[in-house]
């Protein structure tokens, strides 16, 4: 029997049309020909989606009883008994009743592919097992219901129904997603714009990264090694040199150029584990690559050209940037074509760039290095050796001679050699070999206590066994090497790996970082200090120690302890040159590290002056407006009431005076506004910021508007937790927001105020049911003193939405509006729940 096919269409959240989607799909099958059934479909109260279901037949649902409650649920067995060719499956990740024949609904729609039924069903980002954790982050709402990765991967085909953010939000304000008295919740909570924006770029990227698997799958089936361009995937090869940096921007500049490019940095590693790069500069290369929007890989391959041309092959890459050799010509005749001609040479579709960079054929011949792999003392230690057990081997030697003996004496010098080989390194085994070769010639060959040889074959031999004395120290010398280098990048990854795993706890960079390379290096002190100020200290560092510079105002001081006095003006640290470039790691990760204290300084000195700014431009920009009105409307009632040409009746002069009180009241508050602000200025007065309970703020508010409950309706959340708040200025802006919400409400309509906690923000909801404000005229909300044709005398007393969004955002809020469903304007006061980590660049106060 063949398997059914499984189509999915995903949506990005709820309402975006995916039921909807899958009803037409399954109406158009129906008029080609096809046996469609509605296996289950959740129409949840929508008349759009129910009226598709109409003409469709509808398999009837299984009845399960739970804890004396009847639930519905797909009915496998009627299905299979009906044997359509299609089946509509509505919320593919749902959670099936218990007791029913399966725990999850995917293992239902299992069942009926197997069947040889085709399957058309639904499923949003959230549900998908591995963006579980990451839909949680964004929207702060755990899903319980999940559809492992695997089982919908191997759909045949899976469709995106796609809707923007705001129509969605338009079409819950409506009312075409949920009822009436859940549209507001929805609103404030899982359908902020912000969480929508980010789910639809999450299903975006899902699926596409879900096409680019089965594009790769159908060319691995098809045997097509070729790359298919479906986009720019450019490749840039690194090796630790000063051309990293040209080379990774050249790469971006080529992935840029089309739509979609992609950027990926790779560094090549040795198998043998000696590196010849600095990991500093690679360090600072991956992070360039990731400011250009690329990523950073490392592999490990023996042979360089071949691992960057599988690696480029396996990620599907269109080009690939290598740098000229930096070998000169010398080295180039020498050793034979290099790395770029070599992936020139194996690359076949794939464009290979090679960029000239200042550092190209800069490299000479190196020369045989004369320091080995192995410390001065082991070196000593070895021709020591070589000085004591020559003369005693071979006095053992010359006593135990017989006629047969001299193979047994060429294996014992050469046993001498090895063991002198793995004491003291390549010279001093050299060394053995070449005077135990003489010794030998001298002292057991014929004509002995003679340097000549009298056959050619004893010649040859001798020769040989000072060629094989000279290998055998050099692969000795070599496999020191690899293993010190072995431990050594060990050493070097456990350092690293603790200063990350120390910040990532929580603990002190500067401090981890500093004690770590104490231990490391072995030192008896390591300081960091600018001038004379200590930043951070491990152990005891004498005066006048070495240091290395971090940046142009701090220094390194290292300490050895090995009791030598250094001079004041000692400047490099008594390191070797592997140790060296550890150092270099460790001093670049400092100077990041003093960076970004500097940065975080830098943002907490600003953080007050810009909420202090925030509140006084707000305040300045009113007055300037406000005080004109009420300074002449009090300058023209006092002229008039002392003017001597009018006869002023008893109730005009009241009137008048009313007139004139109530201008200078307006005033007195717009001189303390003034004086508030001259304080601001002056640093006596600022935001103070403090948890604040939020219920002690609003009720006080309404009785300083004088508004019961025919005029304000609460919903307050019991048990909402405290804010993040200066507790006077929040009642200023709750209570200029009420003010315009009970003059915009029709008689006889209350305001609704409403309070929720949301992941770690408190918002304050003030609904109004009045005519609302088109979106385009929203920006003229928070214009200073911008009242939309209210022009009375009285309002003058009123804030401002413009100075209620200063202070809001000066205690770290936002302040914004939205549609009333059904409508009007609903203004949103969000706060920080206190305790919370403030947002990136925010002040905590």
């Amino acid at each position: 029997m063949t398997r059914g096919r499984l189509r999915v269409l995903l949506g990005a959240a709820p309402g975006v049309g995916k039921t909807y989607a899958m009803l037409e799909a399954g109406r158009d099958l129906r008029a080609a020909g096809r046996d469609v059934v509605v296996a289950v479909v959740e129409t949840h109260g929508r008349a759009a989606t129910a009226a598709l279901v109409e003409g469709l037949e509808v398999v009837p649902r299984a009845r399960v009883e739970h804890r004396g409650v009847a639930l519905t649920e797909l009915d496998v067995d009627a299905v299979l008994a009906r044997r359509p060719q299609v089946a509509l499956v509505d919320e593919y990740a749902h959670t099936n009743a218990p007791g029913s024949r399966h725990d999850k609904r995917w293992q239902d729609v299992a069942v009926l592919l197997e069947a040889g039924i085709d399957v058309l069903t639904t499923v949003n980002i959230q549900h998908i097992a591995s963006l579980n954790d990451v839909v949680r982050t964004i929207t702060g709402v755990p899903q319980r219901e999940t559809v492992p990765d695997a089982v919908l991967r191997a759909a045949d085909q899976i469709e995106l129904v796609d809707l923007a953010p705001q129509s969605l939000r338009d079409r819950l304000a409506q009312g075409d997603v949920y009822p009436a008295e859940r549209v507001d919740a929805a609103l404030s909570n899982y359908f902020r714009l912000g969480n929508l924006t980010a789910l639809r770029e999450l299903a975006l990227l899902w699926l596409a990264d879900e096409v680019d698997s089965a594009l790769r799958s159908y060319r691995a089936e098809h045997a097509i090694e070729a790359p298919w361009e479906a986009r720019e995937r450019v490749v840039v090869a690194l090796t630790g040199g000063p051309e990293g940096e040209t080379l990774l921007r050249r790469g971006a500049r080529i992935a840029a150029r089309s739509s979609g490019g992609e950027l990926l940095a790779v560094h090549v590693s040795a198998q043998t584990g000696l590196r010849d790069s600095d990991p500093g500069a690679l360090a600072a290369q991956a992070a360039l690559a990731e400011q250009l929007g690329g990523t950073y890989h490392q592999v490990v391959g023996e042979d360089v050209p071949t691992a960057l041309v599988e690696f480029a092959r396996a990620q599907d890459a269109t080009q690939l940037v290598v740098g000229l050799s930096r070998r000169g010509w010398l080295r180039a005749a020498l050793t034979g074509p290099g790395i770029g001609a070599t992936v020139i040479r194996r690359a076949g579709p794939i464009d290979v760039h090679l960029v000239n960079h200042a550092a190209a054929a800069g490299e000479r011949l190196p020369l045989p290095r004369v320091t080995g792999a192995l410390t001065v003392r082991r070196r000593l230690l070895g021709f020591a050796l070589c000085l004591v057990l020559g003369p005693l081997l071979t006095w053992w030697l010359v006593a135990a001679r017989s006629v047969d003996s001299l193979a047994s004496d060429v294996l014992a010098y050469q046993l001498l050699v090895v063991v002198i080989a793995l004491v003291g390194g390549l010279w001093p085994a050299l060394l053995t070999a070449l005077l135990s070769g003489m010794t030998l010639n001298y002292l057991f060959v014929a004509p002995t206590h003679t340097i000549t040889v009298s056959e050619p074959v004893h010649a040859l031999a001798l020769a040989l066994y000072v060629v094989n004395g000279a290998l055998v120290a050099a692969v000795v010398d070599l496999a020191a090497r690899r293993t010190r280098a072995a431990h050594r990048a060990r050493a070097e990854s456990e350092l690293l790996a603790t200063v990350a795993g120390g910040v990532l706890r929580g603990q002190d960079a500067l401090a981890a970082l500093i004690e770590r390379a104490r231990e490391a290096f072995g030192l008896a002190g390591v300081r960091l200090r600018s001038g004379d100020e200590v930043l951070a200290e491990s152990g005891t560092v004498r005066p006048g120690s070495p240091h290395v510079p971090v940046d142009e105002h701090t220094v390194l001081d290292l300490d050895r302890g090995d009791g030598v006095p250094r001079g004041a003006d000692a400047e490099a640290p008594e390191v070797d040159g592997a140790d060296n470039r550890l150092l270099g790691v460790v001093v670049a990760q400092v100077a990041a590290a003093l960076e970004h204290q500097r940065l975080s300084r830098t943002a907490d000195a600003i953080g007050p002056l810009r909420e202090t700014d925030q509140v006084r431009s707000a305040l300045l920009s009113a007055v300037s407006h406000d005080l004109r009105r009420p300074l002449t409307a009090a300058t023209t009632a006092v002229g008039s009431l002392r003017s001597h040409d009018v006869d002023w009746s008893p109730a005009d002069r009241e009137e008048l005076l009313a007139t004139a009180d109530e201008s200078l009241a307006t005033l007195t508050g717009l001189v303390t506004d003034l004086l508030d602000v001259s304080r601001l200025q002056a640093g006596v007065l600022g935001v103070s910021v403090r948890p604040t309970d939020v219920d002690d703020v609003i009720l006080p508010a309404l009785d300083e508007l004088h508004l019961g409950p025919d005029a304000v309706h609460l919903e307050l959340d019991p048990a909402l937790p405290p804010v993040q708040a200066d507790p006077a200025l929040l009642r200023r802006v709750i209570v200029n927001v009420l003010a315009n919400a009970v003059h915009a409400s029709p008689a006889g309509v209350p305001v609704q105020v409403r309070t929720s906690a949301f992941a770690d923000r408190v918002e304050i909801r003030v609904v109004d049911h009045g005519p609302g404000v088109p979106a385009d005229r929203r920006a003229d909300l928070f214009v200073p003193f911008q009242r939309l044709g209210d022009t009375d005398n009285a309002t003058g007393l009123g804030l401002g939405l413009a100075l209620s969004r200063g202070f809001t955002e000066g205690m770290g809020g936002t302040l914004g509006p939205e549609d009333t469903p059904g409508g009007g304007l609903t203004m949103v006061i969000a706060l920080r729940q206190a305790g919370a980590a403030p947002d990136p660049g925010e002040r905590t106060a």
